[in-house]
């Protein structure tokens, strides 16, 4: 469908996620692909941005109606706050565009579900994505998974972060922006309304990955603890037990890790730990291996990751995959295992505000449907 000479025109919509420059920098890189314009409200951060990719001010707007009419993407990527998702998918499936919304996926299930409704009225696909999704460790694990290397799955441990939202820009370029109360709290990242806190910003990682880890199965109850720091709005640390047929899985999230993994392994390390019924995982972000467990070998060895194909490597490559096969996007990035994170995303948020254990069933009383 698409060629170099008959590219995908990718349109990146809002710069509050520093993840934009990712998205940028992905699409130029695709071989059919082409970043063919930039939305943004502040157009200074926008032109700053671009300027590191060598976006043209042609392909640069403040006016989306402007950008629809005379770019006419054909894939839009959603970077704004994770409150605006829903408003974004609502017009972009309006105007019949492919959307995806960088993670997380919602402050909500309602807000998901308006957003799968709006796509599937218009016969629009949608996609979530998680970057965790495209590392390599996370990818040969579920592969390992799937060919039965540990057997079913029994447990999943999750913890990941990173120092904080305000020290890092796209390309996990080091910030200059204070780390004081009046910065935090003029960040939307420390604003309730707006969907910020670790739980949100990270909690969907481990419940969407750990949901397309087990195949889709969901837990019967979650119960969460959140710490908030004095004088803020949102959390800065959360832990979450989930209850399954099998046992406990254990998923955290930290704001203030001790270093960002991508440049050193804080301890924690950050990543997954996966218990099977005939061996182990441990898969941690930025890793060249994966350490297993099996019942031939208990005293564990190392496994090279995959090298990935295109198509497993960013969303924007997933994306572009799935429209040249006519088909929706799969895997953790779709909406269907996207939403079954989204379900345990609110339970652990109301769990945490009511401090009691919450039912999946007093969310999702049909059941959550998650092959995607």
């Amino acid at each position: 469908m698409f060629s170099k000479d008959n590219p995908c025109k990718v349109a990146v919509i809002g710069f509050d996620h520093m993840h934009a420059g990712d998205f940028i920098r992905a699409a130029s890189e695709h071989p059919r692909a082409v970043v063919a314009a930039l939305w943004g409200a502040d157009g200074e951060r926008m032109a700053g941005v671009a300027a590191d990719f060598q976006i043209d001010a042609s392909r640069q707007f403040t006016d989306v109606n402007e950008l629809i009419q005379r770019a006419r993407p054909d894939l839009a990527v959603v970077c704004s706050t994770t409150h605006d998702h829903v408003r974004w998918v609502q017009y972009l499936a309006g105007h019949h565009v492919a959307v995806m919304v960088e993670k997380p996926f919602a402050t909500s299930l309602r807000e998901a579900d308006a957003m799968i409704e709006v796509t599937r009225r218009h016969a629009v696909p949608l996609a979530v994505n998680w970057p965790l999704a495209w590392y390599p460790p996370h990818r040969t694990t579920r592969r390992l998974i799937a060919q039965g290397a540990i057997g079913p799955v029994r447990e999943v441990h999750y913890y990941d972060g990173n120092r904080g939202p305000l020290n890092h820009l796209h390309d996990k370029k080091a910030a200059d922006a204070g780390q004081g109360r009046e910065a935090r709290s003029a960040s939307w990242w420390y604003q309730a309304r707006q969907g910020g806190g670790s739980l949100l910003d990270y909690l969907g990682y481990g419940t969407t990955i750990s949901t397309w880890f087990r195949d889709g199965e969901m837990p019967a109850g979650i119960t969460a603890r959140t710490f908030i720091p004095p004088g803020y709005e949102v959390d800065e640390q959360a832990v979450i037990i989930a209850e399954y047929a099998a046992g406990l899985s254990t998923y955290q999230t930290r704001w203030g890790t001790f270093t960002d993994p991508w440049s050193h392994q804080p301890q924690p390390r950050c990543g997954f730990v996966v218990v099977g019924t005939a061996g182990t995982i441990a898969s941690y972000d930025y890793q060249d291996t994966i350490r297993v467990q099996s019942s031939e070998r208990p005293e564990g060895f190392d496994v090279p990751v995959d090298i990935l194909p295109l198509e497993q490597r960013n969303g924007i490559a997933a994306f572009i995959d799935a429209l040249e096969r006519g088909t929706e996007p799969e895997g953790p990035i779709s909406w269907q295992v996207s939403r079954a994170g989204q379900v345990m995303v609110d339970a652990a948020t109301q769990s945490a505000r009511a401090g009691r254990a919450v039912r999946l069933a007093e969310l999702d009383p049909e059941g959550v449907q998650a092959d995607g």
